[in-house]
């Protein structure tokens, strides 16, 4: 029997999958959906955090959604809306070099660049 906790994992016996960090988001229906962080990254002096739903429609479709991350002086990490559709093109720009980022380094590995 397994001791992993992460639903998506097909492991058997022990696990030594590392399970991936989530953020359930209540939406504006207060439906809540549970996300698997796709990462944090900058864009215009601001931080952003990616975020995939792990259940439902949007899961199903691949749908990414995108907030800006601030943390609190305690440290506690908050979302907040993107509010302008200029905010919002700055950000999908960035997190599409992300995705370009990684994936290049996938395919050519980081040895092969030095």
């Amino acid at each position: 029997m397994s001791n992993c906790d992460n639903k998506n994992c097909n492991c058997e016996g022990e696990c030594t999958c590392e399970e991936q960090a989530t953020v359930t988001l209540t939406l504006d229906n207060d439906q809540e959906l549970e996300c698997a962080i796709i990462g944090i990254f900058p864009a215009a002096d601001k931080e952003y955090i990616a975020l995939l739903p792990l259940e439902g429609p949007e899961a199903e479709e691949g749908e990414v959604f995108l907030y800006r991350y601030v943390e609190t002086e305690n440290g506690e990490p908050t979302l907040e809306n993107i509010e302008s559709d200029e905010e919002y093109e700055i950000v999908a720009d960035a997190f599409d070099e992300l995705l370009d980022s990684a994936e290049y380094d996938e395919i050519v590995g980081e040895d092969e660049l030095e």
